[in-house]
């Protein structure tokens, strides 16, 4: 860091460093005509007689301030002082997402929402002519109102010019490739094109949300190599294992959606980071059918149909024995109400949901099943010669009563 405490960029009063990588140093700063706190990126004085890091400074500030949208960081000012270049964007309070994988896999439906919201993003750049072309974890920050896109140092326009080689897009401070179990974090979300010096196009970013995907979902880099040489040759020649073969409760529709991301030819891929997007909310709001497991739909089913088939029998059993001890004479049979209602407030579930069916009691006076009380499963049980209904204490969140 080379700003102290105090120093002052226009009306920016320097508070404290942030972080710093190969594109500048980042400052929580004053703006002292606002009164508020803002984030000033500095692109350093060694730097600005680069031309190509100024253009790179440069086109991040035209990119951002094209893009007005709920998960990209907002771009405030721009300006220049005694040689030092400098963007003042919006404070965001949260971590990375690269922060946040240091502790494993997302759970599915976190995975979904960030999912859903970097889509959005890309597809609002991509409909103003702005590939990201660096979309990776540390790129991505994770706020209480949601994920904000960061760093579009290497934006370009569709039209613009033609993508760089592999050689002149550093992102990270340089260090040394034959670092024993070094791993270039920025290729391991580059597309095959990119790596191949080809035009980068929406779909090259939608290679990078498919790796961003795996690896929420998975804990696990898509790619991963020792050295630059084997991360490219990843890229290039492998598939990544199957999602489901480390976290096998992945949905398939989830899994599918990022093996089209990963596609090596663009033309296999998604066409566009709307069509992502779609597709991960459907996942998200489709229910229990949607984000299970092929494998579990069908225990799941097997399991209701056989359930279902028992409490069949068990009430066509009961019929016949109450119609013996009418013929018999015997004592008047229980009143038996044929009704079956959702207690107060409660609700019953789907046929397809996890609940199971009903189950009467071996003695044929009560019945037990599953409701919902406030989103929760619970158990309750009933005398058949009532209409009131009581929660068992001990099993919320059960289901397939038996006795």
């Amino acid at each position: 860091m080379t700003l102290s405490a105090g120093t002052r960029l226009g009306p920016y009063e320097i508070l404290s460093p942030l972080g710093a990588g190969g594109m500048g140093e980042v400052y929580k700063a004053k703006d002292t005509r606002l009164d508020r706190d803002v984030a000033v990126k500095v692109l350093p004085a060694h730097l600005s007689d680069n031309v190509e890091f100024r253009q790179r400074f440069e086109r991040e500030a035209k990119a951002i301030s094209q893009l007005s949208h709920p998960h990209v960081c907002a771009l405030y000012d721009v300006g220049r002082q005694e040689g030092v270049e400098y963007l003042v964007m919006e404070l965001l309070e949260g971590q990375t997402l690269a922060d946040r994988l240091e502790r494993g896999a997302l759970p599915l439906d976190q995975t979904l929402k960030v999912g859903v919201e970097i889509a959005d993003a890309l597809d609002k750049a991509h409909k103003r002519g702005i590939v990201h072309r660096d979309l990776k974890p540390g790129n991505v920050m994770l706020t209480k109102s949601g994920v904000k896109l960061l760093d579009f140092g290497l934006a370009k326009s569709f039209v613009a010019e033609r993508a760089e080689g592999i050689t002149s897009l550093p992102t990270e401070p340089p260090r040394p490739l034959t670092e024993k179990g070094t791993i270039m974090g920025t290729f391991q979300y580059m597309a095959p094109e990119q790596l191949e010096g080809k035009e980068a196009d929406a779909r090259s970013d939608i290679f990078a949300l498919g790796c961003v995907l795996y690896e929420m979902t998975s804990g696990r880099k898509a790619f991963s190599g020792s050295s630059r040489a084997s991360m490219i040759a990843a890229i290039l020649e492998r598939e990544p294992p199957p999602i489901s073969s480390i976290q096998p409760m992945t949905p398939p529709a989830l899994e599918r959606v990022v093996k089209a991301c990963l596609a090596k030819d663009p033309d296999d891929r998604w066409q566009s980071a709307h069509d992502v997007k779609s597709e991960l909310a459907w996942i998200a709001e489709a229910g229990s059918q949607a984000g299970a497991p092929a494998a579990v739909v069908s225990r799941r089913r097997s399991r209701e149909r056989t359930a279902w088939a028992a409490f069949a029998v068990s009430a066509a059993a009961a019929l016949f024995l109450l119609f013996l001890r009418l013929r018999a004479g015997g004592a008047p049979a229980p009143v038996l109400r044929a009704s079956l209602n959702a207690p107060e407030r409660a609700e019953f579930l789907l046929y397809n949901d996890p609940s199971g069916p009903p189950a009467i009691s071996p003695d044929g006076k009560s019945i037990a099943f599953v409701a919902s009380l406030d989103g929760k499963f619970q158990i309750w049980s009933r005398s058949l010669d009532s209409v009131d209904a009581r929660p068992l204490a001990g099993v919320e969140q059960a289901s397939y009563p038996f006795w």
